[in-house]
This record gives structure tokens, C-alpha cells and sequence, in this order.
């Protein structure tokens, strides 16, 4: 029983949300013949859900700050209208694609220095700042696009669903192989290898416990199966295809949001933010600074999904953005996030989505209508949360401490040994936090 604790990561509980995804996945691949994991379904799973992945990487930063951002909905939409007037030679000034991407981008980051010069400055409740946002910019979504439909450029198409294609393809026998996301998928099976054996003998190095070399062994095996088996399935999809932009741009965005959130001082700081923003003023962390970032952001991030969205659907609507932030916000608590800020992680919230995703494909493919998949996705919604207050008052950890707990104490671990011993006695801004 311990080995097997090990394996699975130190505790069983930890990995609840991704052992719900895969038991979900298996269920809908049964249930539909097999359709749920084939290349065509997974491009479209991925591509079709790349602005709620987007829009959660920001809203779970918010939630952790003790926060909640109901306006990205309505900053999406009215960020990928301006896009689409801005680059149409009919209806608006005809710019270059690029520069009209770019021109986006800087409204997101005005429409995030209003909120949060509104939440960090002015200190209005960031529920009320974005309530009027959502409204706000709803309308002037519709006033700018005169409630009409617009089309933006092939290359804008080509962000929200395109695929790589660059690299002739590589045939073997019946299969026609798409050369650049094979060799993605291999690339990245020998760097989550060389990560991950680099960081066990650090922490061999500062004296730490470690899993038997099997355990060690069995992981990083099943982990690189994993990544190439879907890497294969990208691959050999139908002749043209791959895996999507938008997919490697939600790759990009979660690599540097996961370091952000895990390694660098703001990130510590947001969430010292959210469990407790006396103390961490008392330790000398800006509130201020935090607050404005997580509002900045979530409006910055909010254009990003704009763009995608856009471009895969081919025309900006007046429907465009509508409910977004539901589907954000469900995804950041499925993924184990508290509703009391504080706690959260991007790779529970990523698992959290594609619960959602796989939630909506699998019931779409069976012919679900849309009033039971919306009452489905409330329950599960609901459940989720409910797991959360009750381990709460049970004295247990939420499903994403349960789903960290090991990583953090072998960082513990590996930062004690590696610092000199007066340093060690400090406590993490996480710590100070709920002193």
C-alpha cells in the first residue's frame, strides 16, 4: 500500500479531478462507439475550447487574489468586434491582420488597467467593477458592430484553426504522419524526462526522501506513453491536419502562467493575497500591485481567447463572449480552486476544463439536448464546490491541496536544504499568510 501511494503521487485523493477526467473520457469513448478519442474529435475538442482554457488561466489567478472577474465574456466580445472592424476593407479601415491583432491586444490591456485602477485604486469590490464591465462592454459590443456579423482575415483564421503543416509529412505504410507535431510530442516526452530527473537529484542532493527508483521509473514512463500517445493521434488525423495553433498557443500560455503562479514573488504574493491580505501587507507584499495585475491580466487574456475565438468561428457576432465567464469560473472550482481564495493551481484548473469540454463533446455526440447538458453541467458544478466546503469543515484539504501536497513538500524539502539555515527558518508568504 505505501509503493502504491507513491505511484500514484503520496495519496490517491490527490489525483480525484484527473482520475474524473480519464474515467469520463473512457466512459463517453465507450458510449459513442469510440468517436471521443479519435484525431478529428480531440482537434475539435481542443480548438473549440481554447477560449474557455484561455479565459481560466486568468480567472483562476482572480479567484486565488480572493476575487472574481464576471466581465471577460463581454471584454472578449467586444475585443474581437474592434478586431474584426478594424481589419474589414468593407465596413471598417481595412488594416493589416498583425496590426490589427495588435491594436486588440492594447484595447485588453486598457479595458485591464479600468478594472484594475477601479478594484486596486479606487477599491470598489472587483464583483462590482466587473458586473458593470460585463455590462458595459456588452453594449458596446453591439454599438460598434451595429449588431451585424464581421469577418475577419485568412491569417486570423488561421490562429483559430489552422494547423501546422510547415514540414513535408512522413508516410509509413497506410499512415501519413504529420511531421511537426510528432516531433512536438517527442520533444516533449525527453523534456518532461530531463525535468524530472533533474529535479530528483536535486533533491537526492539536499538529502531529501525520495520514491524507489522503480516508482520513479513507472512515472516518467507513463507520463512520456501518455504524452506520445496523443501526440500520435494528433499526428495522424486527416491528411492536412495536426495539432491545432490555438492548442499550442494554450501550451505557451499554461507553460508560462504554471511559472508564474509557482517560481517568481508576484505569483507567491497572489497567493498570499488571497489567503490573507493583512497579513500579507504586514510582510510587505503590495495588495495593491496584486490586485491590479489579476484584473489586468484576466482583460489581457480575455483579448487573447477573443482572437481565437474569431478566428475559428471566421466573424465576429453580437453572441459572441455570451456566458464565457460561467464556463471560466465552473472550470477554476471543478478544478479545485476555494471559493475563499488562496488556493488554486493552473493545472487543476486545465483539468477542470477539459472536464467541461469532454462534459459538453460526450453529450453533444450522444444527441443530448441543450437543456440537460446545462443541468448537467450545474450539477457537476455544484458538486465540485460542495466536495470543497465539506472537506473544509471536515479539517481536510480541497481536492487541489490533496492534488499538490506532494509536489509541495518535496519543493519544501529540496528549499531547505538548498538555502543557508537562517533563511530556512522563514516561513512562505503562504505560511505568513495564514499566521
Amino acid at each position: 500500500m505505501p509503493a502504491l501511494k507513491q505511484l500514484l503521487g503520496g495519496n490517491l485523493r490527490q489525483l480525484a479531478m484527473v482520475i474524473v477526467l480519464i474515467l469520463e473520457i473512457l466512459l463517453f469513448q465507450f458510449l459513442t462507439g469510440g468517436t471521443v478519442l479519435s484525431a478529428q474529435n480531440l482537434q475539435n475538442v481542443l480548438s473549440g475550447n481554447t477560449y474557455v482554457l484561455i479565459l481560466a488561466m486568468g480567472m483562476v489567478l482572480v479567484i486565488i487574489a480572493g476575487h472574481i472577474d464576471l466581465s471577460v465574456g463581454s471584454v472578449a466580445a467586444v475585443i474581437g468586434i474592434v478586431l474584426a472592424k478594424v481589419t474589414s476593407e468593407q465596413s471598417g479601415a481595412g488594416l493589416p491582420w498583425w496590426l490589427g491583432i495588435g491594436v486588440a491586444l492594447i484595447v485588453g490591456v486598457i479595458i485591464g488597467s479600468w478594472h484594475g485602477f477601479w478594484v486596486a485604486i479606487v477599491g470598489v469590490p472587483a464583483f462590482v467593477v466587473t458586473l458593470g464591465g460585463m455590462l458595459l462592454f456588452r453594449g458596446m459590443n453591439q454599438f460598434i458592430g451595429k449588431s451585424l456579423s464581421i469577418p475577419v482575415p485568412d491569417q486570423v483564421k488561421f490562429i483559430g484553426a489552422g494547423y501546422m503543416n510547415w514540414l513535408p509529412p512522413i508516410a509509413i505504410g497506410n499512415w501519413i504522419i504529420n511531421s511537426e507535431t510528432i516531433i512536438l510530442a517527442m520533444i516533449a516526452a525527453l523534456l518532461m524526462v530531463f525535468m524530472r530527473t533533474r529535479k530528483r537529484v536535486r533533491l537526492a542532493k539536499a538529502g531529501a526522501e525520495l520514491p524507489a527508483s522503480w516508482i520513479f521509473v513507472v512515472q516518467v514512463v507513463f507520463t512520456c506513453i501518455i504524452i506520445l500517445l496523443f501526440g500520435w493521434i494528433f499526428a495522424t488525423g486527416r491528411p492536412g491536419t495536426s495539432l491545432p495553433i490555438s492548442g499550442i498557443i494554450v501550451i505557451l500560455l499554461f507553460l508560462f502562467y504554471n511559472f508564474l503562479s509557482r517560481n517568481t514573488p508576484l505569483g507567491r504574493g497572489i497567493y498570499a493575497v488571497g489567503g490573507n491580505r493583512v497579513a500579507a501587507a504586514l510582510t510587505g507584499i503590495s495588495v495593491r500591485k496584486v490586485n491590479f495585475f489579476v484584473m489586468f491580466n484576466s482583460s489581457v487574456l480575455a483579448a487573447i481567447a477573443a482572437v481565437c475565438f474569431v478566428g475559428r468561428s471566421g466573424a465576429s457576432t453580437p453572441f459572441d463572449g455570451n456566458l464565457w465567464e460561467l464556463d471560466a469560473i465552473a472550470s477554476v472550482f471543478i478544478g479545485g480552486a476555494s471559493v475563499w481564495g488562496g488556493i488554486g493551481t493552473l493545472g487543476g484548473t486545465m483539468v477542470g476544463a477539459l472536464v467541461m469540454a469532454f462534459l459538453n463533446n460526450g453529450l453533444q455526440l450522444l444527441g443530448v439536448g441543450t437543456d440537460w447538458t446545462q443541468m448537467i453541467k450545474g450539477l457537476v458544478l455544484l458538486l465540485a464546490v460542495a466536495f470543497d466546503v465539506l472537506s473544509k469543515k471536515q479539517g481536510k484539504p480541497s481536492i487541489i491541496g490533496l492534488f499538490s501536497a506532494t509536489r509541495k513538500r518535496n519543493q519544501a524539502s529540496s528549499d531547505t536544504a538548498l538555502v543557508p539555515e537562517n533563511d530556512s527558518k522563514k516561513e512562505s508568504p503562504e505560511q505568513e499568510a495564514k499566521a
